[in-house]
């Protein structure tokens, strides 16, 4: 989860929980302002954008034209743009769900330095939460997971899933319909993976594939082979970068003032959007104006919102990558799936989507949503976790591995500051994890390369 994206929820969730702001202060350090992040008065033009999310693509674009020249154009180009700048072949794949939704798949056949008809074991990377394929495109090469998979002899397959900026259509569904947007990472689970898993062996004539996830992207992957146990034998081993399942040891105090409950979920939902996740903007403007203001008690977590939620690591920051970064994101999500991870927190289990008493009933024939059956999860899998990531505890990364069916490895990080978003942006990313990752992959036996 981005912090420069959802830290907008939480300032809404504070202005409603004011008796909490002293809570929160003491845990966060006093940094100075982070100089390469536009300020507010500058993305004024958001008071006004409508929920088209298109149209807010364009004012984006837009606004980062006007910026010096010295931002890069990497913040400007879609994705199979921003791979083929840098020499990369990319191919843009169609794939239907089936429940109807039209997803895009990003592929890397080959690198620079590898021939293309040569068959290589297929690694499917799928993002997290308001995010895209471009995450693990943005430090470029030589330093992002795409690139440095590619160079390592990998078919690279880049998910997006429902909902994001590459896969916003339907058989029969538009964007405006609140249908479209009724779904929370169970169904991002249950319908997208299997399509997108099934369609890269199709395309690859292979049985199995290797699976990288981040953040909601290793949620899914655990639902996915909780529920649908006959996955386990497509994927030949799932490696889990910052891995959330359970929710309840978090260490962002951001997040606690969610998990307390003082903001009942409704009313959040009609602030940050009933549907498609876009707060209100000009609820967020005097929002803003209360909470980043010189003399508001709150001004710290506005000038360093990049911290603010997920650990405090300026020293591995690139902070020359934050336009290009905000100009992939937020690519798109649910307020469903923030409201499912809300009641992970709250509940401190894992399990499927609360509809309350009596709709469980009518679904789940309970009163209360079944937990996940994480022992159904026999896919080899690894762990890498840090102890600065504010939204992957190691108490709660620990009873996941409690838990899993054929938990093969739990590796802390080296960097004992990194943190939740530095698994794709920080600068030392690829020593201390992309190589060893690399290496384990390699040496596993479990990928033929």
């Amino acid at each position: 989860m981005h912090p420069l994206n959802i830290l907008l929820v939480f300032m809404i969730i504070i202005v409603h929980s004011k008796s909490q702001i002293p809570v929160l202060i003491p845990h966060l350090p006093s940094l100075p302002p982070l100089p390469t992040i536009p300020r507010l008065s500058d993305l004024a033009f958001l008071q006004n954008v409508d929920y088209d999310i298109t149209a807010i693509f364009q004012k984006v674009q837009t606004f980062y034209k006007s910026l010096p020249s010295t931002v890069k154009e990497d913040a400007l180009l879609a994705v199979s743009e921003l791979v083929r700048k840098y020499g990369y072949p990319c191919e843009s794949h169609s794939v239907t769900s089936s429940d109807g939704y039209i997803l895009t798949l990003h592929r890397i056949p080959s690198s620079k330095n590898h021939q293309r008809d040569k068959l290589k074991p297929a690694v499917f990377v799928q993002h997290g939460i308001l995010s895209s394929s471009a995450d693990w495109l943005i430090p470029g090469p030589g330093k992002a997971l795409g690139y440095l998979l590619s160079d390592a002899g990998f078919d690279v397959w880049l998910g997006n899933v429902r909902g994001n900026r590459y896969s916003r259509k339907h058989v029969w569904l538009n964007t405006k319909e609140p249908k479209f947007w009724d779904f929370s990472f169970h169904e991002i689970a249950v319908y997208d993976l299997p399509a997108m898993i099934d369609y890269i062996l199709n395309q690859t004539n292979q049985e199995n594939l290797t699976y990288i996830g981040h953040s909601q992207g290793t949620t899914v992957f655990y639902v996915l082979c909780s529920e649908k146990p006959e996955y386990n034998d497509k994927i030949n081993m799932q490696l889990s970068l910052s891995p959330v399942g359970y929710m309840n040891h978090l260490l962002s105090p951001l997040m606690h003032v969610l998990a307390r409950g003082e903001v009942p979920l409704g009313i959040l939902a009609s602030l940050i959007g009933m549907n498609e996740f876009l707060p209100n903007t000009k609820f967020l403007a005097v929002a803003s104006h209360y909470l980043c203001s010189d003399i508001s008690v709150t001004q710290i977590l506005c000038s360093n919102s990049y911290f603010a939620m997920c650990g405090f690591n300026q020293r591995q920051m690139n902070s020359t990558l934050l336009p290009v970064i905000m100009a992939h994101n937020p690519a798109g999500a649910s307020t469903k799936q923030f409201l499912h991870y809300a009641q992970e927190i709250k509940s401190g289990k894992f399990r499927q989507y609360d509809y309350g008493s009596v709709e469980n009933r009518q679904k789940y024939n309970r009163s209360v949503p079944p937990d996940y059956k994480l022992e159904n999860i026999v896919a080899p899998t690894y762990l890498y976790y840090s102890r600065n990531d504010w939204l992957s505890s190691e108490i709660d990364v620990n009873r996941l591995a409690a838990r899993l069916g054929n938990l093969r490895g739990k590796f802390l990080v080296s960097d004992p500051k990194l943190n939740h978003v530095d698994y794709l942006y920080s600068i030392n990313a690829p020593e201390v994890l992309y190589k060893p990752m690399l290496m384990l992959m390699k040496s596993s036996g479990l990928v033929d390369l």
